[in-house]
């Protein structure tokens, strides 16, 4: 099979089973820099896993918004691009995928460091750990990817170790409904592919600024989901990138992607 095939399971699944594992997973007690249950800096990588990785993926800075920053990713000269999916031992890799909002998030982050500069940031669905990647390269004080799959915290050490970082801590737990964490700046792409998934971050990304007066950038290409979404009223474009020939054509004819800033109503429930 095609990886455009592969690219339309993925896509579907992303809508379906990924979400459902993001809602049954509920959020565990407070969530804190030095409490959170992740991968320290130091920790290594499984061998075998790490050998997987390295050889069914391909390094790459080409086809996408940010050449910046290098990552491991499913290419065409990949084996697992024409194998079929269920060949892949590790679960969906959805995290092998630079997706449009990820990719305009940390365009926006390279091109505009004083977002990031000092601060405490949230990388939320982390995927290849792109963003936080930028985020880091930005300045930011401190950094945490969240992604529930932890192959993706695997590959994020990996893209780490390519981009010359020391790796930020990594949480492969579903934090959504939980205690609002304390973070300056939550940036979370492609997230909106599911409408009980909106629901709960919509509701958990209100608490967190409600609480600690956290900003909140949404990277999305303004797929239906998330354009119908409720949350659509509450937020404010802030740049929008047209979207390379490759990301183009891996994502059905999307052309651009967008980076959004969430500013909920102080007139809306609390709850």
């Amino acid at each position: 099979m095609a990886f455009h095939g592969w690219k339309w399971l993925l896509f579907l699944g992303r809508q379906t089973t990924l979400a459902k594992v993001w809602r049954s997973r509920r959020g565990g007690p407070s969530l804190c820099w030095k409490r959170c249950c992740h991968w320290s800096t130091g920790k290594s990588l499984d061998p075998e896993v790490r050998a997987f990785l390295e050889e069914n993926t391909e390094v790459t800075n080409s086809g996408h918004l940010t050449p910046e920053i290098r990552l491991r990713l499913l290419t065409p000269r990949c084996r697992f691009w024409r194998e079929k999916p269920d060949l892949w031992p590790y679960g969906d890799p959805f995290w092998a995928i630079y997706w449009p909002g990820g990719q305009a998030l940390s365009r926006y982050i390279l091109d505009n460091p004083r977002v990031v500069k000092g601060r405490s940031v949230l990388d939320l669905g982390s995927g290849c750990g792109a963003t936080a990647i930028a985020a880091v390269m930005s300045g930011a004080s401190q950094v945490l990817a969240n992604d529930i799959d932890p192959i993706a915290g695997m590959a994020m050490i990996l893209n780490c170790e390519l981009n010359h970082l020391n790796p930020f801590p990594i949480t492969i737990k579903n934090i959504i409904n939980s205690e609002a964490g304390n973070w300056d700046l939550i940036v979370l792409g492609d997230m909106f592919y599911d409408e009980q998934l909106a629901d709960g971050l919509h509701h958990w990304l209100q608490k967190c600024i409600r609480t600690h007066q956290t900003e909140v950038l949404i990277g999305d290409p303004g797929r239906h989901q998330f354009l119908s979404h409720s949350i659509r009223s509450q937020l404010h474009k802030v740049i929008e990138y047209s979207l390379p020939e490759n990301t183009r054509q891996e994502n059905y004819g999307l052309t651009s992607s967008i980076v959004w800033s969430y500013q909920p109503s102080n007139s809306l429930d609390n709850s």
